[in-house]
Order: C-alpha cells, then structure tokens, then sequence
C-alpha cells in the first residue's frame, strides 16, 4: 500500500503541517514535546526529530533553545518596488529619514534605522565595483539596520569613496536625508543603477542581527550607482531575509 510505503515521519510531518495550516497549531504556539510525539504517533523519538526537521527546513517551525519547537511566526511581508526606489523624481520629500523610511512610513508602519559609520578598505569586490585599488582606497560605510514596527527587516550597507563624500552629511552616524538623495545635494548625480541579485544563506552575523529563524534563505541585492559620465559613485548591499520581503521590478516592454 501507498501510505504503508510513505515513512513514518513523513506522516508524521504532514499530519502537524496540516495542524498548522488550518489554525489548530497557531504561530508562537509551541508544539507538544518529542516525548509526547513519540507516545502519541507510536514511534521512536528519532522518527519525530525527523519529522520536527521536515518542518523546520519548509519554515513551518523554528526551534527554541532547549525549550522545544514552535510554530513559526510570520513577519507582514514589506513590498519594494525596485525600480522606484531612489528615483529622484519619487524622492521630493524634505521628511526626516531616506527615501526608504518614507516609503515605509506611508504604508503605515514604523521605520527605524540603526546606524553606524566607519573609514576603512572595502572588499575586494566592492572595490572592483568602485573602480578603487583596494590595497589603499578608503571608503565611507554607512552601515544601517533598518527595522520596521521594531522588527529588524534588513541590512543596508552602503560604500563611497572617501574623496567624494569628505565633509558632506554622509559621515554623520544617522539618519541622513535631502530632496533628491543627499549624493545629488553635494553635487554627486547617480545617472542610472546596476543592480545584482544573488540568493544564499545567512552568516551566522546576520542570523543573529536580523533574528532570523532556522534555515530561513536571504537575497543580496547589490545597486552600484554611476554617474552620467560612467563613474561609479556608490555600492549598496542589502540583505533581504526571504521571509519577509517581496520584490517587484516595472520593467518597460520597448
């Protein structure tokens, strides 16, 4: 038979799955202890800790330290549209904050963003990006953990080249903001945008910055901004954890 050939821990994953999706299980909610499974479905505690770690890479479950497993709470996902973010036409507001905790703000959430600034070499790739000899080239980073409703959300690190933006608002560790971005205010026109998208798992540094639960997937969106004589003028990293991001492009069919 069929459901005699499925193994134990697949029926055993799909019944709490099932639990989960139709409300019995509800997010937060811890489920009941290995013992407990092991009595109830009549096998061994190794078959439910397989079953738990079915449940835990489909990011149904997250486990607790030393406390059990729990139903997986979900974040309301943010809706970025890619190809309006940092367009200088959307960007007119004099508002406190850059343009991305005025997007927020207007859905109705709260941003806030954590941020530090330091004078250092960037990566190597970075550097390429820059066209910056990466032995002696500095950069400014604006490293910023951007929080919505006091949720960390993502990481947004930026890199200029230090000879640009010397003295300019960019080197004040906060929320920095000016019509049209603060690189246009010093007179520094980013023309048009390169952007690269990778997807990976997380470091265990941005695990823990962004708190995010067990085998939860993050996306790397890197924009290089360059002038309209082809000079690049900044990179942008950000880290998107998957389970709480949508991405959208407009992309013109000409």
């Amino acid at each position: 038979m069929v459901g005699e050939q499925t193994p134990r821990y697949h029926r055993i994953a799909d019944d709490l799955r099932g639990q989960i999706e139709r409300g019995e299980l509800k997010p937060g909610e811890q489920l009941p202890t290995e013992w407990v499974l092991t009595e109830q479905y009549s096998v061994s505690r190794n078959t439910v800790r397989l079953a738990l770690r079915r449940l835990t890479e489909e990011q149904l479950i997250v486990a607790g330290q030393g406390r059990g497993s729990f139903v997986r709470k979900r974040l309301p996902r943010a809706v970025w549209d890619w190809s309006q973010l940092e367009s200088r036409s959307k960007h007119t507001s004099d508002a406190k904050g850059d343009q991305w905790a005025s997007i927020v703000a207007e859905s109705g959430r709260q941003p806030r963003q954590e941020v530090t600034v330091s004078i250092r070499r960037p990566p190597a790739e970075v550097a390429q990006q820059l066209q910056l000899d990466p032995e002696t080239a500095l950069t400014v980073v604006r490293e910023r953990v951007r929080l919505v409703d006091n949720e960390p959300y993502a990481l947004a690190d930026s890199y200029f080249p230090e000879e640009l933006v010397r003295g300019t608002p960019l080197m004040l560790p906060e929320d920095v903001s000016a019509p049209g971005g603060v690189l246009a205010s010093v007179g520094l026109i980013q023309s048009h945008y390169q952007d690269e998208i990778t997807v990976r798992m997380p470091t265990r540094a941005e695990t823990e910055r962004l708190s995010l639960p067990t085998a939860t997937p993050v996306a790397v969106h890197q924009r290089t901004g360059y002038d309209s004589d082809g000079r690049p003028l900044r990179v942008m990293i950000t880290i998107l954890p998957g389970d709480r991001h949508v991405i959208r492009y407009d992309v013109p069919a000409e």
